[in-house]
């Protein structure tokens, strides 16, 4: 039953407090170094958007080959796309749309890996401080056991009362197992958040430090969770991202028409020059398909940030009542260990003067670990569900900072 075995240290580290554990996770984690390459990818989008469209310059030279002029020909001509012109202010603002809806999202993916890099933490170092519980009744148990085995061998007891000790032995070491495993598995997942191999064992504070909780305090800021929460600001910015392209398909819906301008000279030297316009006819298509479409994916944007808003107000909003449900069954529980740790004490006493049979010590020393463990497990639960709601509200998580618009204004 040995111990979490510590394969690697990571050199020059003091134990690390959940804090750091969060500071090094949005450094290091590759998840968030390739999100965050999306703001180049955004920023470039949104300085070709801010480009004008190129007129067309064309030309011919056409030598003469027969006939009866007398010089080669030739025409020139430049023109220009107007509708491009016409909904190039609206794909501007949507490309500025895109990249505040980019850099929101990857605040939002930074709060979810700050908020998976405390919980693996916390439940880390809970974990690990019950251990000595969990293993000083499994040793209680096999003392036990092992007489009760010894007197089983000499015919002094029957099985009938060997049976109740084993089971309780295979349930202490299958506890400790359990304890272990997930021990195990939660550091492997601390190390993959901090790209680290899996052979690295993190060293990990005795205490949890987590940021101030205040439920009232986080009621009072569910009125204003929309203007911090980065996926809510992320679906504004794609609600006003697909406003605008609904903007475009109705000016698409007008007319290709493309102005210019040509001059040219036939085999006679003859020249002729003046403005001229290609216009397309909107008979079949009047663009009516792509305005549907974006007309719908700005009604589905609304319809989920309304789904999503009212979903996290109502999440938040039950965790703190499990939050004071947990609470006072936790200080329940506290109220009951002293008692348990005085009646274990007296046992251990007696049982050493011989006032007290084996099995009454047994059973109140078990008492105490199985009330610590009670404790332990109530204090997680408790401290899972403030990270959770923590995450959900972004307490000491990064803000979000949208890019400027093109007049250098923030957004509203």
């Amino acid at each position: 039953m040995g111990a979490l075995q510590r394969a690697e240290w990571l050199p020059g580290h003091k134990p690390l407090s959940v804090s750091h554990v969060v500071d090094l996770a949005l450094t290091n984690n590759p998840d968030l170094k390739a999100a965050r390459s999306k703001r180049a990818v955004a920023a470039g989008q949104t300085k070709q958007a801010g480009i004008l469209p190129n007129p067309q310059l064309t030309g011919a030279f056409l030598p003469l080959l027969s006939g009866a002029g007398s010089v080669s020909a030739w025409n020139i001509g430049l023109a220009q796309d107007v509708r491009a012109l016409v909904t190039y202010r609206s794909r501007r603002r949507a490309a500025v749309d895109s990249q505040r809806q980019v850099a929101a999202d990857i605040v939002w993916q930074e709060w979810q890996v700050a908020g998976q890099a405390r919980q693996i933490a916390t439940d880390l170092i809970v974990n690990a401080n019950s251990r000595a519980s969990y293993v000083g009744a499994y040793q209680l148990l096999a003392a036990r056991n092992a007489k009760l085995e010894q007197a089983l061998a000499a015919r002094n007891v029957t099985l009938v009362t060997v049976a109740p000790d084993r089971v309780a032995l295979q349930a202490a070491r299958a506890a400790l197992n359990a304890l272990d495993q997930r021990q195990l598995a939660l550091m492997h997942q601390l190390d993959a958040l901090l790209g680290l191999s899996p052979d690295v064992v993190v060293p990990l504070a005795s205490r949890v430090d987590l940021p101030q909780f205040d439920p009232r305090a986080i009621r009072a800021g569910l009125a204003t969770l929309p203007q911090r929460r980065p996926d809510l600001i992320a679906l504004r910015m794609g609600y006003a991202l697909a406003d605008e392209q609904l903007r475009q398909a109705i000016l698409s819906q007008f007319p290709d028409l493309v102005l210019g301008a040509s001059v040219n000279s036939d085999n006679s030297r003859v020249i002729n020059g003046g403005p001229n316009a290609a216009i397309g006819l909107p008979i079949f298509d009047r663009n009516q398909g792509n305005v549907a479409i974006a007309r719908a994916t700005r009604l589905q944007l609304h319809a989920e940030y309304s789904a999503r808003l009212a979903a996290v107000v109502g999440t938040v909003g039950a965790m703190l009542r499990e939050m004071e449900q947990l609470s006072a069954q936790l200080a329940t529980a506290r109220a009951d260990l002293p008692a348990a740790v005085l009646a274990a004490t007296r046992a251990q006493t007696a049982f050493g003067a011989s006032n007290l049979d084996e099995r009454g010590y047994v059973d109140l020393v078990s008492n105490r670990f199985t009330k610590e463990q009670e404790i332990m497990t109530l204090e997680l639960a408790l401290l899972d569900r403030q990270i959770a709601v923590q995450t959900l509200v972004g307490d000491g998580l990064p803000a979000v900072d949208l890019p400027l618009d093109v007049s250098g204004a923030t957004p509203q």
